[in-house]
């Protein structure tokens, strides 16, 4: 429930108060100050409270990007101010020293310290006339712009690749209205995306040429709802932590799934074993992830960051189609949805996973490579938050966490290197079964820790994350596919995916500013150097076959554990009225 008060003499012909009440505001009016002291003492404390000047003029949509996002505390238009619960105390306080006008209420929030949200209106019109003559301009104004239209673009988010911003948005925008206008929420649709993912998934394990081009066109259209969502958020300012939360974690699932609906569908066709390279594009892409979540987590307040690779940057963005092949040559989720299902349904899944391999590993070099760029030749001081950010994104265990305790410590991406390349060079070139790989886990459990010894402030310390998950993820591939056995592969895809929602949990959690999992989860699943180390001790002590059971089994226990810990994290911060969140960023 929001209520609004309107204070002042009610202006004749004004559809403020219907306008309000559209928003879903319940509208009282408070002619006088008295009037309005009383209305706002009668609000209830937890619930969302705007003050409109009875005089106001302007777009509805001006008033729903005031008065209705729910990321802000507290927001203010030119004649309107609201606040949620948080800033209710500053709007109270306000109240008694500036009084009941909305404008010196913005202002009072402000100096006691709590933020206020100022929406960009553009074009859009909001403003308090102080005579009939100026009434009638601004009505006009008004009138000559259309802010359906401003709010069906404003809907598309701001930066996305070429293929979403041309191909895509100039019609799933549309879609998002309908659904606005039949109730439908993001959430609802972010849930049929996956759902549709999972059917394609389903038509490509078949095998079949029919098959392989359903899933193709059903990818393609859960691409679509995946924009749909977010484009459906950002019309109706339905923002929330966990729809944020579904639609990041559901890109992932619904990817990964059709991966091995790709690996199925290979083996029924022709009985190709791609499984291998199912997994090596899980792992190429989670590490693509880590690469930008760390760089961006390292840097997220990160003070005198000067850097002439940023300067070069920024000039051929500058350049105006630099900017679209740049964006195209990362291979956003949008390109890459698009590559997968034009190879599905015109080529195999080995052809298809080819494709993708080259093309995120392109990709890959030429971000990391950038990043690096920018790290060496930037003079900038990282902040205890950004270490914690990345000692979190590390996932150390106890094993590490014991070695990082007795340990110094430095050159921490060397040394996490030194650790990553040997387990997984050990485990490949030696037979299934040999205690190498097993040496070699050992020593990647203390250079694991070593790395971690002192805070992650260091130019390239963004790396560690990713060299410890391409490590542990490696490691597993190699060590299934030196097994040579029927489901080895396929148990290992398992094991990585559910450890890969654990690190990807983790990364949301830490964007959303609700801290990394707790101690425990990452103790109860071992760290990425224990899970490294039990993985190898089971292909020295186990059978082919067992190992195989054993991997399946550890997908499932590790499964198990994250899921049900995030579901009760995330449900629990929804019920607990988490800030509202929404991302932004680059596409992935």
């Amino acid at each position: 429930m929001s209520t609004a008060i309107v204070t002042g003499q009610p202006v004749p012909g004004s559809s403020l108060e219907g306008d309000l009440r559209a928003l879903g505001f319940d509208v009282r009016l408070a002619p006088d100050p008295a009037d309005a002291a009383a209305a706002l003492a009668g609000v209830p404390g937890d619930q969302r409270v705007a003050v409109v000047d009875a005089g106001f003029v302007g777009h509805v949509h001006a008033l729903r990007l005031g008065l209705t996002d729910p990321r802000f505390p507290a927001s203010a238009i030119p004649g309107a101010v609201t606040v949620q619960a948080a800033a209710r105390p500053a709007l109270e306080q306000a109240a008694k020293e500036t009084g009941i006008t909305p404008d010196a209420l913005a202002h009072g929030i402000e100096a006691d310290g709590t933020d206020v949200h100022r929406p960009e209106l553009g074009e859009l019109v909001a403003a308090v006339p102080a005579d009939p003559q100026a009434r009638n301009e601004v009505r006009q104004a008004v009138a000559a712009v259309d802010d359906e239209a401003i709010r069906l673009r404003t809907a598309v988010k701001a930066r996305d690749g070429f293929f979403t911003t041309y191909c895509i948005s100039p019609y799933s925008r549309y879609i998002a209205r309908w659904c606005a206008r039949r109730g439908l929420t993001p959430n609802q649709v972010t849930t049929a995306s996956l759902l549709t993912a999972l059917i394609a998934a389903g038509c490509a394990a078949t095998g079949t040429r029919p098959g392989f081009v359903a899933a193709g066109v059903l990818l393609l259209f859960s691409f679509v709802l995946d924009c749909t969502d977010g484009q459906l958020a950002r019309y109706s300012l339905q923002y929330s932590t966990m729809g944020a939360w579904l639609d990041a974690t559901f890109d992932r699932a619904k990817e990964y799934a059709y991966y091995a609906g790709l690996a199925l569908g290979a083996a029924n066709a022709s009985g190709d074993d791609v499984w291998a390279l199912a997994l090596g594009a899980m792992v190429l892409q989670t590490c693509r992830h880590v690469v930008d979540f760390s760089f961006n987590e390292a840097n997220h307040d990160a003070t005198a960051n000067t850097s002439p690779t940023a300067a070069l940057s920024d000039k051929l963005d500058s350049v105006g189609w630099t900017v679209w092949v740049r964006r195209m040559i990362v291979l956003p989720i949008g390109e890459r949805w698009a590559l997968i299902a034009l190879f599905t349904a015109l080529t195999t899944p080995r052809i298809t996973f080819y494709m993708l391999l080259v093309g995120c590993a392109l990709a890959a070099c030429y971000t990391t490579a950038g990043r690096v760029l920018r790290s060496l030749t930037r003079r900038a001081h990282r902040t205890d938050r950004a270490a914690e950010a990345l000692a979190d994104l590390a996932d150390s265990g106890p094993l590490a966490e014991a070695v990082a305790r007795i340990g110094r410590g430095a050159a921490a991406p060397v040394v996490a290197a030194i650790g990553g390349v040997a387990v997984v060079t050990v485990s490949a070139l030696t037979d299934f079964g040999s205690v190498w790989p097993v040496v070699a886990a050992a020593v990647y459990c203390v250079t694991s820790g070593l790395a971690v010894a002192r805070p992650l402030k260091g130019a390239l310390d963004w790396l560690v994350p990713p060299i410890f998950r391409a490590s542990e993820y490696l490691t597993i591939l190699v060590l299934a596919a030196r097994a040579d056995v029927n489901g080895a592969l396929p148990a290992a895809f398992g094991l990585v995916a559910a450890v890969a929602y654990h690190h990807y949990d983790t990364v949301y959690r830490i964007r959303g500013g609700t801290g990394a999992p707790p101690r425990w989860l990452v103790r109860t699943i071992g760290g990425h150097e224990g899970r490294t180390l039990v993985v190898a001790v089971l292909a020295a002590l186990l059978t082919a076959t067992d190992f195989t059971v054993a991997l399946t089994a550890c997908a499932v226990f590790v499964a198990l554990v994250v899921l049900a810990e995030s579901i009760r994290f995330w449900v629990a911060s929804a019920r607990r009225g988490a800030p509202a969140v929404h991302d932004e960023g680059e596409p992935a």
